[in-house]
């Protein structure tokens, strides 16, 4: 009898044993489970590289979808940033004096001419900026390290919370040119909308910085032949799309796999702007050529 209660004690402590390792294998399965649940989640959440934006899309808002140029781009991609506080000097390429500027003859007629590379046998590439959204502190020292001159085309919406941000900008040697009030796509509008964007932004430039703009970009490169002849007829010498277009420091070429005699390039005031810049700028010297001004391969009005 003894022995058969010490079995019997022993089987109901078995059990109690099993039935508690079951217990926590199920808290187990609902705890992974949950798990991959948020880690699906968080996945989902997480945007993919077909979200990010286009080569002129805005970064901030209002945001906008950019077209992208035709053909299948190849690419360059420059160091990664230094730690915060760390000096960028060491990064900027040196270039020597650039050429005394051989200036273009613009066809005649009733419509701006359009370029993505200046017809000029000069060593020269051109740097362009657009929007002005986001206002890196940083801009101005590279400017002022790198010595080089950048045309900005600045949308009006873009600037309108902090335009002072541009001024030492252009002091140090930026050139400020027009991009629009609001940054719409101009393909296809009337003549009026078109004047009242293009026109309208011109004036306000001027009103801004004490000289009225010459030059103009059509917001994502689009444009039809009312957008050339209303830049035609609000005072501006010329519009301009891109043959390299740069963001998170990478260079991406529609032509072969560097920088050509005239070309421009486009980046955009992002929160990446040390990196573009710096990328923009080594693609020039590795080409070996030096940044120039548009404004100065165009004729004096």
């Amino acid at each position: 009898m003894l022995a058969i209660g010490r079995r019997s004690r022993i089987g109901a402590l078995i059990s109690a044993f099993t039935v508690l390792a079951l217990a926590v294998a199920a808290c187990d399965d609902k705890i992974d489970s949950g798990h991959n649940q948020l880690n699906g989640a968080s996945a989902a959440a997480s945007p993919s590289a077909t979200d990010v934006p286009g080569d002129d899309g805005d970064p901030a808002p209002p945001a906008s979808t950019a077209a992208t140029p035709a053909g299948k781009p190849t690419a360059t991609k420059t160091t990664q940033a230094p730690p915060p506080g760390n000096e960028f000097t060491g990064r900027l390429p040196k270039f020597g004096k650039p050429p005394t500027p051989v200036r273009i003859g613009l066809p005649e007629g009733a419509g701006a001419p359009y370029y993505a590379r200046i017809p000029t046998d000069q060593p020269v590439a051109f740097l362009t900026i657009d929007d002005g959204w986001i206002k890196r502190p940083e801009a101005l020292e590279l400017l002022r390290e790198s010595g080089v001159k950048v045309t900005l085309f600045l949308t009006i919406n873009a600037i309108r919370d902090n335009p002072d941000y541009f001024k030492p900008l252009r002091d140090a040697g930026a050139d400020i040119q027009a991009h629009t009030l609001t940054h719409p796509n101009l393909k296809g509008k009337s003549y009026d909308f078109q004047k009242r964007e293009i026109c309208g932004s011109a004036d306000q430039l001027a009103q801004l910085y004490g000289q009225r703009p010459t030059l103009f970009r059509p917001p994502f490169g689009d444009k039809d032949a009312t957008t050339l002849k209303v830049a035609h007829d609000c005072g501006l010498t010329a519009g301009f799309f891109w043959k390299e277009t740069v963001d998170k420091g990478i260079v991406r070429y529609q032509e072969g796999k560097s920088v050509q005699k005239g070309d421009i390039i486009l980046m955009h005031f992002r929160d990446r702007f040390v990196d573009d810049f710096i990328a923009a700028l080594q693609a020039i010297s590795a080409a070996g050529l030096t940044p120039a001004l548009l404004s100065d391969y165009m004729p004096a009005k």
